[in-house]
């Protein structure tokens, strides 16, 4: 009985050191490859500054110039014959984490997009069908204009909302002047549309929705609350290779002291996550007063689209 506790004791005992010879080379080879990987990324100046470094050590009382000349040599070896595969390996994983990382983002913010369009759609067509059941009794032929507005809009809409990717400016323009057009049935003399597109730009690369959400907010910021009303102009140029898709209106204005709200932050994020920093929404007030909101993005017209939206 006393040699069989002797036997599990000694069994143990070899079991403790078998793991600690284990954990001891786990932890070597992990420091190996933190090194290894460390010198493959850092800068050539900065090694030769830690050559340097590690020789003026070696010189010292309390430096081995032996292991120092080892030191320079194998580095150096490692640093010409396998540096560069492990740092293109380790930049191929760190493309591949972003890219995913950006993919999930996107997919988050067009989930809020679709979020947010399931709440303003649902509440824009009550009212535009309210205003159609006024007008059937008061103005049968208006009610039948704005019934094939409404027509043409869900047309325009419905299909963008749907499509993933971006669509074309010449869409955009079409779903605006549908919407507009039941804006001013409602609004009557106090709202005037003007549109200037040129048609070469019709067919040019742009996110739905987008152009949407400036208009609606032009006309429940700036033009409801005005009595008078006022007018939107939409407005697209080119300098360059850059796209600009301006909405203007004479509204009341803006506070520059408010945040943007939820669709501005929504376009801001899609924009960023789509172009990264070569687009942007920026939000101005004119000398003339009202506010203009302008997209500028990337140019990319579709060559072969010969000017259709």
């Amino acid at each position: 009985m006393k040699k069989g506790r002797l036997t599990a004791a000694g069994y143990s005992n070899a079991k403790g050191a078998l793991d600690i010879v284990r954990e001891i080379g786990e932890i070597t080879a992990t420091l190996w490859w933190r090194f290894f990987d460390w010198l493959a990324q850092v800068e050539w100046r900065k090694l030769v500054i830690i050559w340097l470094l590690v020789m003026i050590f070696g010189m010292t009382p309390f430096g081995h110039p032996e292991q120092t000349g080892a030191f320079i040599v194998l580095s150096l070896g490692l640093k010409v014959l396998a540096g560069g595969k492990r740092r293109a390996e380790l930049e191929a994983r760190d493309a591949t984490t972003h890219a995913d990382e950006e993919g999930l983002e996107r997919r988050l913010v067009e989930a809020r997009m679709a979020a947010l369009q399931a709440q303003v759609e649902p509440h824009f067509l009550f009212n535009t069908l309210a205003l159609i059941g006024q007008l059937i009794e008061t103005d049968p032929p208006q009610a039948a204009r704005i019934h094939q507005n409404l027509i043409d809009y869900l047309r325009a809409t419905l299909p963008q909302m749907r499509a993933r990717g971006a669509g074309t400016l010449g869409r955009q323009i079409e779903m605006s002047r549908a919407y507009l057009a039941i804006m001013q049935a409602r609004m009557r003399a106090r709202l005037a549309v003007s549109i200037d597109v040129p048609d070469e730009m019709q067919s040019a690369t742009f996110p739905v929705m987008m152009l949407q959400i400036l208009i609606e907010n032009a006309i429940k910021h700036g033009l409801e609350p005005k009595i008078a009303g006022g007018r939107i102009d939409i407005r697209a140029s080119v300098e360059g290779q850059v796209l600009q898709v301006d909405v203007l209106d004479d509204g009341i204005g803006f506070n520059v002291h408010a945040g943007d709200g939820l669709g501005l932050a929504n376009v801001r994020e899609r924009l960023r996550i789509l172009y990264g920093n070569r687009a942007q929404l920026v939000i101005e007030a004119p000398l003339t007063g009202g506010t203009r909101a302008s997209i500028r993005l990337p140019y990319a017209p579709d060559i072969f689209a010969g000017g259709a939206p």
